[in-house]
């Protein structure tokens, strides 16, 4: 086991060279223009690529351009339209659901705190965490599938519970620096450190990964 002093320092480097390393990467994957279309964007990102769903959110909110446009969407013609991004009948109903409590509870805005956030249909921390940290200047660690695989492979959790790691990286990482270390995290996940293949020969990380330096041992 590593002393407490050991792992700071371990942690300290990798935060170090992940912001040298995507200085200019924090920037959301998603195409947006205002909080709701932010979080709606977000639900249906789920198990869906960012580059699909920009595909689909254009022709989605140039035909139901706001909260209460989207709560009364016919279902059907919702499902057709954001088919493509997958499970679509569970997000049409989601969207429709949260958007009606938006209508409802907060006269059409997104509201701005976690609490409020999360006590909508579909709104779980991740998707509270994207639309706080890009439209409302607050800071948060976003568990998205690559921060999830990341931090594990790094060794800064051992937690599989995406609420439960993020917990465990805002008690090591700076807070000033939770949104920018998500974004430049999922950037390496894509670029870099992929699920199937990680690309451990060229990552700037594995001196300071303990799952990489193993697959190199390994051969």
């Amino acid at each position: 086991m590593e002393s407490n002093k050991a792992e700071q320092e371990r942690v300290a480097r990798i935060v170090s060279v992940i912001s040298d390393w995507y200085a200019d990467d924090t920037r959301c994957g998603l195409d947006y223009r205002n909080p709701l279309e932010l979080l709606v964007a977000t639900i249906l990102a789920a198990q869906c690529t960012d580059e699909r769903v920009n595909t689909v959110t254009p022709g989605l909110f140039g035909r139901y351009p706001d909260a209460r446009a989207l709560a009364g969407a016919d279902q059907g013609e919702l499902e057709a339209i954001i088919r493509p991004t997958g499970f679509f009948r569970n997000k049409a109903a989601s969207i429709k659901k949260c958007c009606a409590a938006i209508v409802e509870k907060h006269g059409g805005k997104v509201p701005s705190t976690m609490k409020e956030l999360v006590a909508l249909p579909g709104v779980g921390r991740k998707t509270a965490n994207v639309v706080l940290t890009r439209c409302f200047g607050a800071q948060g660690i976003i568990v998205d599938t690559h921060v999830l695989r990341l931090s594990r492979r790094l060794g800064l959790t051992q937690q599989k519970n995406p609420d439960k790691v993020e917990a465990d990286l805002m008690n090591l990482i700076p807070e000033s620096g939770w949104a920018d270390f998500s974004h430049r995290l999922t950037w390496h996940g894509r670029r870099v450190c992929n699920a199937k293949k990680p690309l451990c020969g060229e990552c700037r990380l594995l001196d300071d990964c303990p799952e990489g330096r193993l697959r190199q041992s390994m051969g």
